[in-house]
């Protein structure tokens, strides 16, 4: 999955990003440039499938993280736009720590003032889009339109209807054929959102409302300095936290999308694969291979907390924990799995 990472100058996420992915941001960045990167997504569950299998790799779950350019307002041109418009979530990054050092380009921290900003700048971004493509289709109506551009049109000028009212186009009730039909347009009010506020210490914990995420960012900074896992846990538990920002954005940028994971384990790899909720059995093979999708039998499930309680793949099952399933079965989060195919 691919995530945008979206705000105004000086908040963050430029620091937010390297910090993911490990991945340093060029200081001679052109103007309008996105960078990518990837994010391993650290997973305790795998960690504890390795411990049990002693594989010869282990492979966790990744995201793609896309740094946009600044989102300045009353620009006369969004560079950010194309590159959101071909993710799958976005995350703006509003700055909500005070600092002398870092001037805001507003002039103060009003983190409230910046979220309505933002969100201001992606519908009207939509908006544009809209306006642009509704002025195509009219142009094309002299050759005649077809059916599909007709039910374009007419769902288009519905998202241009809502935009106006301020409404984003993720809380319209579009049907599967209407979805469809806009799918090619780089509407970003369609993407799922996740609102990621830059604290100071002191506010780590603090509740700033539905779909947001505090995370310090100078205190992640500080944590991926700490090489030892346990010296890093007691660092993050004197700050109350249980776990780092870094882990909790990914995990948020999970439960966003919509998405879980499955794991496979043997002598050869430990690994966590990402599917979206409610798949069936199948396609969850498919995401190992398209032979297994295509010619899927049955699936082998152990639980991860039997895999634990019991100590070994062959102990869970000869315990009776593991569970024959076919292709009706709906994959459950932590389901470790054995695919039997045949093509």
């Amino acid at each position: 999955m691919r995530i945008a990472l979206l705000g105004l100058p000086q908040s963050g996420k430029r620091t937010l990003f390297t910090l993911l992915t490990d991945r340093q941001v060029p200081e001679g960045r052109k103007p309008g440039e996105c960078i990518e990167g990837v994010a391993t997504i650290r997973d305790g569950r795998v960690d504890s499938i390795a411990k049990i299998c002693n594989p010869e790799r282990t492979i966790y779950a990744e995201n793609t993280y896309v740094l946009c350019p600044d989102i300045v307002t009353d620009a006369p041109s969004r560079d950010w736009l194309d590159a959101a418009g071909r993710c799958d979530l976005l995350c703006l990054v509003l700055r909500a720590f005070p600092s002398d050092q870092v001037y805001h380009p507003d002039g103060s921290v009003d983190a409230a003032r910046d979220r309505e900003a933002l969100s201001t700048e992606l519908l009207l971004a939509d908006m544009t889009v809209a306006e642009t493509r509704l002025a195509r289709l009219e142009k094309e109506k002299r050759a005649g339109l077809s059916a599909d551009q007709k039910l374009e049109e007419a769902t288009v000028t519905t998202c241009m209807a809502a935009l106006e009212n301020g409404q984003p186009i993720s809380t319209l009730n579009l049907g599967d054929q209407e979805a469809r039909a806009i799918r090619s347009l780089p509407f970003v009010t369609s993407r799922p959102t996740l609102f990621i506020y830059n604290v100071g210490e002191d506010e780590v914990g603090t509740d700033h409302g539905d779909a947001t995420l505090p995370v310090s960012v100078a205190i992640e900074a500080e944590v991926m300095q700490i090489e030892d896992p346990a010296e890093r846990g007691e660092f993050l538990a004197e700050l109350g936290l249980e776990s780092s920002g870094l882990d909790r954005v990914n995990a948020a940028a999970y439960a966003a999308l919509g998405l879980m994971s499955f794991y496979t384990m043997g002598k050869d790899e430990a690994r966590a694969w990402t599917i979206r909720t409610g798949s069936s059995a199948p396609v969850a093979g498919g995401k190992i291979h398209s032979d297994i999708e295509r010619g899927f039998i049955r699936v082998e499930v152990i639980k991860f907390t039997d895999l634990v309680e019991t100590g070994s793949e062959k102990a869970a099952k000869e315990q009776g924990k593991m569970q024959l399933k076919g292709k009706d079965y709906v994959m459950e989060d932590g389901d470790i799995c054995h695919f039997l195919f045949n093509v």
